[in-house]
Order: C-alpha cells, then sequence, then structure tokens
C-alpha cells in the first residue's frame, strides 16, 4: 500500500467520524439556532423575523437538515456547504 493509498485510508476514517459527530449533535445544535432565533425575535418584537428566517435556514443548509422538513435528508452525492 503507497503512501497516496493510507493518506485516502486515513481520510476515510476521518470524514466518517465527522459524519457521525455532525448526525450526534446535530439536533442539539438546531434546537441552540432555534432558541437563538427565537430570543432575539423576542426581543426585537419581531422586528426582524425575515432576517432570522434567512439566518435559520442558511444553517439548516450547512448542516444538511431542514426544519422544515427533518425527515429530508440530503441526496447522497452532495456536499454539504463548509465554513
Amino acid at each position: 500500500m503507497g503512501f497516496i493509498d493510507k493518506a485516502k485510508d486515513a481520510l476515510h476514517g476521518v470524514t466518517d467520524k465527522a459524519d457521525d459527530l455532525r448526525e450526534s449533535v446535530g439536533g442539539k445544535i438546531e434546537e441552540g439556532i432555534d432558541k437563538a432565533a427565537d430570543a432575539a425575535n423576542s426581543a426585537t418584537g419581531g422586528k426582524f423575523e425575515d432576517k432570522l428566517e434567512k439566518v435559520k435556514d442558511l444553517a439548516d443548509k450547512i448542516d444538511g437538515h431542514s426544519d422544515d422538513h427533518p425527515e429530508v435528508e440530503p441526496e447522497a452525492g452532495t456536499e454539504t456547504p463548509t465554513v
């Protein structure tokens, strides 16, 4: 096994671990984003609700899950945007 093959194997292990971590904490992240958006919306009296919804939608794109359709998973082969 050459250097490139070893590097590929190591990379697959890291990406698998990252996917597992994202799946295990993804719901907690979504809950935190929702709570923060709700708190900001309450504090501003709903003045920026449309902007907060856009931020929540962007966060959904980053984590690959939609609050509108939580049962829908990203299609295989699609990439999740990185920050």
